[in-house]
């Protein structure tokens, strides 16, 4: 049984310090005041001073109050009773349904053995030509989605929980506003989706830590659930609001900043989140995709900065649209082979006339005069923007790769793409 203190140190923002031994990094405590019970987490070991930050707040915290350590990390119960249900940052209900606390199980625990892991080769379908065609997302991959403010990321986000084809949804958002929190409900539940989704959602008006808590809540559970043989998408959306969590906690902790006033271990933590990622060899998998919104649309920002050294790629969403110049997927090679004969045909020669079309558009921006090459790519660049890059464009992969060919055969003369002849004479439209 853990010993009770009931001498705190000090109260800065909501991080108390109280003088204990055999307390352990991560570990949950209990605060007893006049107005009732808080939970806390030790978020600093230094000797027998040990730091908590109070999950509600200090908020009628006094120095006298009872502190009780619970002996063990954050916990979660785990069950099918989970899907269609939606938690807190601290893994209590926030649909008003009932609390679950059979089968619980610890957060934040280590990476999977790479023994266990097996080379990524399954595609993830989502219907959405930009991903499905140029930047295939793959079983156990890690991507971010980089944005700025404004940009629909989440309604990218909900559009692919409703139509990727995987097993279960595990959707977790940071620092949302009310009503992101609520779109996302509503629109998985009028998709249908919401039966094979579990939310762990936490608000801008929520407390710091449990924001801290979310990527841990769901990466656990996803676990849980692969191990026993399901195929899970973890949709996490923002992990910028995740990294200033971190930073604004560390700044009460006055520890020595680093870039831009963030911790010296960002990398350390974000990179313990990302490589959850997995496929295992004889059971599921977990893929993460993660919404990165960049201040200032400045990718050399910290948070942005570090997660690219950590991931597979990045999709890039600007203008509402998944750009095809920045993105990239880094496993599409283990899967374009194993789709169609046409895939990476389509990929790279779309790609390549799109870039043509480019230059063409800075041409006509500049007044030079337009050739009748340049005005079939700009013909194209329309064609290509509007029903490939469009972000409503809902088709399955092959639908996708025929309208490909559709739109180049509209747009120029066979032996104008520059294809090989037996591709062109198996797929050219009659």
């Amino acid at each position: 049984m853990k010993k009770v203190h009931n001498k705190i140190l000090s109260v800065v923002g909501n991080v108390i310090t109280v003088k204990a031994e055999g307390i352990m990094y991560n570990e949950l405590a209990q605060i007893s005041t006049q107005y009732g019970k808080s939970l806390a987490q030790v978020i600093k070991l230094e000797g027998d001073i040990v730091s908590l930050q109070i999950f509600s707040g200090s908020r009628g915290v006094y120095t006298n109050d009872e502190v009780r350590f619970l002996g063990h990390t954050m916990k979660v119960s785990f069950s099918d009773k989970m899907l269609g249900r939606i938690f807190d940052g601290s893994g209590m209900p926030k649909d008003r349904g009932p609390a679950l606390s059979d089968n619980l199980i610890e957060i934040n625990g280590p990476s999977v053995n790479p023994a266990k892991r097996i080379i990524p080769q399954r595609m993830i379908r989502t219907n959405i030509p930009m991903i499905d065609i140029f930047n295939s997302l793959v079983v156990s991959q890690k991507l971010p989605i980089f944005s700025v403010s404004g940009e629909p990321y989440n309604e990218l986000l909900a559009r692919i929980a409703l139509q990727a084809e995987v097993d279960m949804i595990i959707l977790g958002g940071i620092g949302l506003k009310n009503d992101e929190y609520l779109y996302f409900k509503e629109r998985l539940e009028d998709g249908g989706a919401l039966s094979r989704s579990i939310f762990f959602m936490h608000t801008a008006a929520d407390p710091v830590v449990e924001g801290l808590m979310v990527p841990d809540l769901c990466l656990s559970v996803a676990e849980k659930f692969a191990l026993s043989g399901k195929d899970v998408l973890v949709l996490l959306t923002n992990m910028t609001n995740y990294a200033d969590a971190m930073k604004e906690i560390a700044i009460t902790m006055e520890q020595v900043p680093s870039n831009r006033g963030y911790p010296g271990d960002l990398y350390s933590q974000l990179a313990a989140r990302y490589e959850k990622a997995v496929d295992f060899d004889d059971a599921g998998s977990i893929t993460v995709l993660a919404v990165t919104t960049m201040p200032g649309d400045d990718v050399t920002h910290p948070v942005p900065d570090n997660t690219g050294y950590i991931t597979e790629g990045q999709f890039y969403l600007r203008n509402g649209r998944i750009e095809p110049f920045g993105s990239l997927s880094r496993l599409k090679q283990q899967v374009n082979d194993k789709t169609r004969q046409d895939h990476r045909v389509i990929m790279d020669g779309m790609l390549q006339l799109y870039a043509e079309y480019k230059e063409t558009e800075e041409k006509r921006a500049m007044g030079f005069r337009l050739g009748e090459w340049d005005k079939k790519l700009l013909k194209y660049g329309d064609r290509f923007e509007d029903e490939m890059m469009n972000l409503s464009v809902n088709i399955p992969l092959e639908a996708a790769l025929d309208n490909g060919w559709k739109i180049l055969s509209d747009c120029f003369q066979k032996h104008e793409t520059g294809f090989r002849s037996d591709i062109l004479e198996k797929f050219w439209p009659k």
